[in-house]
């Protein structure tokens, strides 16, 4: 790929390694999912440079835990917790009023659900579409204003090389006619991850703020709970620690190799190459996910869904 963005790291790359010599003092950052695996290292990540972080999770007990434990291990209170349930748009509205406008540099849309048994959510979506793009897709638009005073501002989607499972199917995206496919479903909801980093950023990148997507790896953590042992081993050659894992959510975050770029998809801290037959299974990305028709589409389709005019 002529021009693709490249650094000095990665795939063993961690996200301390990454983070060492940037400064965030000063600037607000939101994880969503900041209470397990990468999350927690992305978290801890950010911290280390300096920024004041919110950990938005399900469970608070675990996310105060691991709010307790970063703020001693960096020597002072930068990590806070709040509550946040993506599979439900109510609590996705109340978070963000909760927020409100105050200035917000970075948005690590991390938390997710992985190939888990088919069901619904409380607004009747499919659960990996709702939780992992719909109350991602939500969240993000409500904290524009946030986000427009926090410039310049980086949004980051955590999409899987899973995206290649499938494309959205804009007829019926939460399996309401065809048959159920856990899998299927969870490549189904990354592919609108990257779809989703590509549309916010052409919106709003004249207003400095940028949008990515990326692989973070294959990393063996309660998301993959639902994952069958054969399939894990068919994909251990990709297979990161939780450390390694976070770099490139970091590095999307806080590269100044990125610095006025925007909607691209990552990996191994670097912007990945589209997919062409013969390259290692999981690596690059797929071209369906770089269309922008298809994701002005899953744009509206999203409005829609969560009743949302944003232009």
């Amino acid at each position: 790929m002529t021009g693709r963005v490249t650094s000095r790291f990665g795939a063993q790359s961690t996200a301390l390694e990454v983070i060492e010599g940037i400064d965030l003092a000063g600037r607000a950052t939101i994880v969503t999912g900041g209470a397990s695996g990468v999350g927690v290292e992305t978290a801890r990540a950010l911290a280390h440079a300096g920024a004041s972080v919110l950990l938005a999770v399900r469970d608070l007990q675990a996310g105060t835990r691991i709010a307790a434990v970063i703020n001693v291990e960096v020597g002072a209170d930068r990590v806070s917790v709040d509550f946040l349930e993506l599979g439900s748009l109510a609590s996705v509205r109340a978070f963000a009023e909760r927020w409100g406008e105050r200035p917000l540099s970075l948005l690590i849309n991390n938390a997710g659900v992985m190939a888990c048994p088919q069901g619904t959510t409380e607004d009747g979506f499919e659960t990996q579409f709702a939780v992992n793009h719909l109350g991602h897709f939500l969240l993000t638009t409500l904290l524009v204003p946030a986000l427009e005073k926090g410039v310049p501002s980086r949004v980051i989607a955590v999409s899987s090389s899973a995206h290649a499972l499938s494309d959205v199917d804009f007829d019926d995206p939460d399996f309401r006619k065809r048959p159920y496919d856990a899998f299927q479903a969870y490549g189904q909801s990354k592919t609108a991850n990257a779809l989703f980093a590509l549309e916010f950023d052409r919106r709003h990148r004249d207003r400095g703020i940028h949008a990515f997507s990326l692989m973070p790896g294959v990393i063996q953590t309660n998301l993959g709970r639902h994952v069958p042992d054969a399939d894990w081993s068919a994909i251990e050659h990709l297979t990161k620690t939780v450390e390694q894992g976070a770099s490139t959510s970091v590095w999307a975050a806080t590269a100044p190799e990125l610095e006025g770029k925007g909607g691209l998809y990552l990996e191994n801290c670097a912007e990945a190459e589209v997919f062409v037959r013969g390259m290692p299974r999981g690596t690059g990305v797929m071209p369906y996910a770089r269309d922008p028709d298809a994701a002005r589409r899953l744009w509206a389709l999203s409005e829609e869904k969560v009743g949302l005019a944003v232009g």
